[in-house]
């Protein structure tokens, strides 16, 4: 599953040749849609040529070059170029420390419905080696690059910059959309144009690389950018490690993007015969806008990119909202009874079940020692399986196996295990005492494995882990690595998890992993290979996760996204929301409950049971494998928010509104549809509802295209009776080809 650290398991594209002149050999990387073409001469500087739409067969070399200009360096190297940005960087044996990239060759291979195109650069002195490398899955539209950097030296090179991919786009009204955030309030959309300088996006964290920023970002070429027209192009750096995506608009009538790992306190020693591998950007183009590029990255890591990617998600009931720390036997098994009463399928204990010398009843002790506390379990993790068994659900269980407490036996007993620097006092996490085990150690990765392994060996029953990691690496020492390797740390403790993970899903295939990271801290596909689904946030207020979950559906499928019903008022902001709202945005992600049902009144009860039977029959079905439309954004400010799933057969679709502010007489767009079948008749059923009457438009048949034209017109409230009346309004609407 891993390539290298959290590696996208990758793709390739069918590789073409356009007609060429005897003098060069040009490679076209191809999907479906798309085409990347490089000049890639013997001898020559690697050169890109285009990226864009697909080139048609009558486009011959000369003419795609003379219509795009000069010819830029696809892999720009330091040293014989210093003014410019540049993607790799290097210091020789000898000390010199410039590099000059040739063509030696180009390959290609094909495997598993997968065509891999590798262009062999060497420096024209050194013997120092770069395979840049190009792959595609058959019938995706996503293209794949990265590098892995060798030599034959006779000493140590240092790597000092080591960029996954470069990619040139052509300078004019050019706009950039990314994430940003911070914990309860991640994956925030930013819109900008591009303009002359620097624009770094970058994370160094060192464990959670996406709480305050993403490394995925959209460039949309014909201006301010649109959901569903315009020529748009994707990047998704597929890495859980410290990155840094740069684009650089200078004199040269380009903006330059680059992306890869966060080089800096990361200069990487190689010995002669080592191989660097960077981890994989993926890219994607699309001339219908940017909904169209996250339909392209939702396919191919489905199929791909996503442990059990094509797999429906269970529902479920998470005790962490409901109990924090407080676990006791009673509790677990009156949640489980709980959820299977309302149709739910799995239940979820978090965390506060272990701990002997030092309970786990707060975030100060305790993690390492995953042994149960049989004072809160005297039955131990086992009686919970059997009662989860005899109500008919699955039984699952919240872990953080990267991490440990100075309050901890593990501690006590393996204080070299903790990511400190030497002659120095730790710096503590969460709780004030938490600390980071050190990864790039082999002992902790068996150490990680081993904790997996004990539950599922002896629980073999557990469905479902929940995987967190709450502390980012706060000081820079390992007490593994030796002192001319210090710089290492930030990869090798990435490299050390991607093996630890390999040997998991090996062992244990078909569980259900979560990543969860204080929240949303690992929303990236350098984790998505071994996990199934993400934590969105820590944040499960209603209003605030349209906003945070529309910005990870730029780039992630809805069922990655783990999305619970919360209580009113939330936890998190206090704010009061009508069980309804909760519910449709809820049921825009994977389906899941913090709100205890022990809480509920009946109608809530029988509100959620009908939420979850819709979801699991009608509503996850097109989840699973449909195309997204995004349709009317919540940070345009136009007081609503709409999108919509639409199966791959065009014969199923849900549609999702929701208000997003509230005035007196206030004015809202009708919002039109998309990605429905014009000639086909669509039959519309709301879900979830709670008013008095019917919508105008319930059980009635509309054409793909006047719903497409002309939508259809959604109340700004809940048509209810005058005690339950509110400001809120959210409407999911089902939709079935007749």
């Amino acid at each position: 599953m891993n390539r290298y650290l959290t590696g996208c398991v990758a793709a390739v594209a069918l590789v073409a040749m356009v007609a060429t002149p005897a003098f060069a050999e040009i490679v076209e990387v191809s999907t479906p849609t798309s085409s990347l073409i490089l000049d890639a001469k013997k001898g020559k500087k690697l050169r890109h040529v285009y990226y864009g739409a697909k080139i048609s067969d009558k486009d011959t070399y000369d003419q795609l070059k003379s219509g795009v200009g000069a010819a830029l360096d696809a892999y720009p190297a330091y040293g014989m170029t210093t003014t410019s940005e540049t993607a790799v960087a290097a210091t020789h044996a000898d000390g010199n420390m410039t590099l000059d990239l040739v063509v030696d060759g180009v390959s290609k291979t094909r495997r598993d419905g997968a065509e891999l195109t590798t262009v062999k650069l060497r420096d024209t002195y050194y013997p120092f080696y770069v395979d840049v490398n190009y792959r595609t899955y058959d019938g995706e539209d996503v293209i794949e690059t990265w590098t892995e950097i060798s030599h034959g030296e006779k000493g140590e090179v240092t790597l000092t910059q080591f960029a996954s991919g470069y990619l040139p786009v052509r300078y004019g009204d050019v706009w950039l959309s990314h994430l940003y955030g911070t914990n309860h309030n991640e994956g925030h959309l930013e819109t900008e144009p591009l303009t002359h300088g620097m624009k770094v996006i970058k994370n160094k964290d060192g464990v959670r690389n996406s709480h305050t920023a993403h490394s995925e970002v959209m460039i949309s070429l014909d201006g301010e950018p649109a959901e569903n027209s315009g020529r748009v192009i994707g990047a998704a750096l597929c890495y859980s490690g410290n990155y840094k995506l740069r684009f650089d608009t200078d004199h040269t009538d380009y903006h330059h993007f680059f992306a890869g790992i966060n080089e800096e306190n990361s200069a990487y020693k190689i010995k002669k015969g080592d191989v660097f591998a960077t981890p994989e950007l993926a890219l994607s183009y699309s001339h219908e806008g940017l909904s169209g590029v996250s339909r392209n990255f939702h396919r191919w890591a489905r199929k791909h990119k996503i442990a059990h990617g094509d797999v429906p998600r269970k529902v479920l009931l998470n005790s962490w909202e409901g109990v924090y720390f407080d676990i006791d036997e009673k509790g677990m098994n009156s949640m489980m009874a709980d959820i299977a009463d309302l149709g739910g399928e799995l239940f979820v204990m978090d965390d506060g079940w272990f701990g002997v010398k030092y309970p786990r009843d707060n975030s100060k002790t305790s993690l390492g020692d995953w042994t149960v506390d049989t004072r809160k379990l005297p039955s131990g993790i086992q009686g919970l399986i059997d009662t989860a068994k005899s109500k008919g659900i699955e039984f699952g269980i919240w872990i953080e196996p990267e991490m440990t407490n100075s309050r901890s036996e593990l501690f006590e007993q393996h204080p070299e295990y903790v990511i400190v620097p030497s002659n120095r006092k730790p710096v503590y996490g969460r709780g004030g005492t938490q600390l980071v085990l050190d990864m790039a150690n082999p002992k902790v990765q068996d150490l990680v494995f081993t904790v997996v392994d004990t539950l599922m060996t002896n629980y073999p029953e557990i469905d479902y882990i929940k995987w967190d990691a709450n502390m980012a690496v706060r000081n820079h020492g390992s007490q593994y690595l030796s002192s001319d390797r210090q710089s290492h740390l930030y990869i090798d403790y990435h490299k050390g998890l991607a093996k630890a993970l390999d040997r998991i899903r090996a062992k244990y295939p078909d569980v259900t992993i979560q990543a969860c990271a204080s929240g949303g801290g690992r929303a990236n596909y350098g984790v998505m290979p071994w996990f199934d689904e993400f934590w969105v946030s820590d944040n499960t207020d209603a209003l605030q996760r349209v906003f945070l979950q529309w910005g990870d559906s730029y780039f992630f499928p809805p069922t990655t996204m783990a999305s619970h019903i919360s209580a009113s008022p939330n936890h998190q902001t206090q704010r009061r929301i009508p069980m309804k709202y909760r519910i449709d945005v809820a049921m825009s992600g994977r389906l899941g409950m913090e709100m205890q049902p022990s809480e509920m009144i009946e109608q809530e009860k029988d509100m959620c049971r009908k939420a979850i039977e819709q979801y699991k029959t009608l509503v996850r079905p097109v989840l699973i494998d449909g195309d997204i439309y995004r349709l009317q954004s919540p940070y345009n400010g136009k007081g609503v928010a709409s999108l919509m799933y639409v199966s791959p057969a065009k014969d199923k679709a849900v549609y999702y509104w929701w208000k997003t502010e509230s005035f007196r007489n206030q004015q809202l767009p009708r919002v039109t549809m998309a990605g429905l079948d014009p000639d086909r008749l669509y039959k519309v059923t709301e879900l979830n509802s709670i008013d008095v009457k019917p919508l105008s438009y319930e059980g009635k048949v509309f054409s793909g295209k006047y719903l497409m034209d002309n939508g259809l017109e959604m109340p700004q409230n809940y048509n209810v009776a005058k005690p339950d009346k509110n400001e809120w309004g959210s409407r999911v609407l089902y939709l079935e080809a007749q």
